[in-house]
């Protein structure tokens, strides 16, 4: 049995954005409108969406998409030209995710690339005129610029995984990226202090000598951070756990104690190689569903400012939804639930006896709800009794609402709530929400 103990006047303070995603919603092509998933990636309320690797995908456009090369493809030409960048698709892709009610948050650099050649991921000829060829990006989807927009996007990410597998990344070679990345947010942040500049999604999560490296050379050469990026890809919440708290320490050592930490790419994944075709069938299951509550439940009461699931673009990794329908998985359900406590707003404490038992919950204006999770590894694992016990509330009953294998975060009856206390029963990698009738 699992005790939950849940303070309902014990404000901890925001639910933070924990729900976040990479990349956003699909339409339907010209010929198949209704294939898409752009009112069920609405309804979800993801915060944020992080556009790497969007040039992967045909659907937002390709090859065209976001990345430097292609809203500035001759890198010869003038910066300060609106005739010199092609936006078209970078256009389309944001203002679909905007639509949907998420906020872009923009990645400055290029895809990941796998060929066997590799074509756009070198550094720069010239820092300096791609510093200003960024800060015109920013300009036109923030300041209208080149018959832009207005969007206010906060986010501009200098880069991605520097220095991975030899040259799979731009900006591969670290002291040139550093180079680099001084250049450019010592400039973006010259022309919009209001922003937030920062980076540099630094892969494995590892917090090993690259980033060390990075930070004393931030530090040294008073680079502005406004927040540090960072992956992580594991099978246990305790490992996320670990590096959540570790990154933060890491930046306060260096004095960095204002810098947020936004792990922007995160999943269930066991090893990258011999266990990779097995991770990818667990992520789309409900198991997968059961993690991920658990993970955002586990980083909300850590110092992390904010948590962006890869992936949500049609591919391998996108546990949200189907690669071939567009329809929502069962990981979604997660994210939807979760998104009703960062509607509430303000989280309250909840304790558990149980490793295996995560439990998040949010209450504001006599509103109520309570996330949990049953997560776990272990394939014997037999179906465990919680109790809740609420203290400060008055609520006599909730709603109980399951994620399972057969219900979609659906309301299957009512649970009673005596003595302060309601008791339900889970079945191991399930999802459970109790929220105020």
């Amino acid at each position: 049995m699992a005790t939950v103990k849940v303070e309902l006047n014990n404000v901890l303070g925001k639910i933070k954005p924990m729900h976040a995603v990479n990349n956003g919603p699909v339409r339907g092509p010209r010929m198949f409108p209704k294939r898409g998933n752009f009112d069920a990636y609405k309804e979800a309320g993801f915060p944020y969406a992080r556009n790497h690797d969007a040039s992967f995908c045909s659907s937002y456009g390709g090859d065209h998409t976001v990345d430097i090369t292609a809203v500035f493809p001759d890198f010869d030409a003038d910066p300060y030209d609106p005739a010199s960048y092609d936006f078209a698709c970078t256009d389309h892709y944001s203002a679909t995710i905007m639509e949907a009610g998420t906020e872009v948050f923009y990645r400055l650099g290029q895809k990941i690339d796998h060929r066997v050649k590799k074509y756009d991921n070198k550094p720069p000829k010239d820092y300096k005129k791609w510093a200003v060829i960024c800060e015109h990006v920013i300009r036109h989807y923030n300041y209208g610029w080149a018959d832009g927009f207005h969007y206010n996007m906060t986010y501009w990410e200098i880069g991605n995984e520097p220095g991975n597998n030899g040259g799979e990344t731009f900006f591969s070679p670290l002291e040139e990226f550093y180079k680099c990345f001084e250049i450019t947010a010592k400039h973006l942040k010259s022309c919009f202090p209001e922003l937030k500049i920062g980076g540099p999604s630094f892969d494995t999560g590892r917090f090993d000598g690259k980033s060390d490296q990075f930070l004393t050379y931030v530090r040294d050469h008073d680079v502005p951070l406004d927040f540090y990026s960072w992956h992580l890809y594991r099978p246990e919440t305790s490992e996320y756990a670990k590096r959540i708290i570790r990154a933060r320490e890491l930046l306060d050592s260096y004095g960095l104690t204002k810098t947020e930490s936004i792990l922007n790419e995160w999943n269930f994944m066991r090893n990258w190689k011999e266990d990779m075709t097995r991770s990818i069938m667990e992520l789309i299951t409900i198991k997968g569903a059961a993690f991920y509550t658990a993970v955002m439940a586990t980083a909300q009461s850590l110092p992390l400012d904010m948590l962006m699931y890869y992936d949500a673009r049609p591919c391998t990794l996108n546990g949200l939804f189907d690669f071939y329908s567009q329809k929502p998985l069962k990981g979604y359900y997660s994210f939807l639930l979760f998104s009703k406590l960062y509607k509430l707003g303000k989280q309250v404490k909840t304790e558990t006896d149980d490793e295996r038992i995560y439990a998040v919950a949010a209450a504001n204006e006599g509103k109520e709800a309570v996330l949990f999770s049953y997560f776990t590894n272990d394939e014997a694992a037999t179906t465990e009794t919680v109790t809740v016990k609420f203290e400060g509330g008055n609520a006599d009953s909730y709603a109980f609402i399951v994620l399972d294998k057969e219900y979609n975060a659906e309301k299957i009856c009512t649970i009673a709530v005596e003595n302060g206390e309601a008791t339900f029963r889970m079945k191991p990698n399930t999802v459970v929400m109790l929220e105020k009738c």
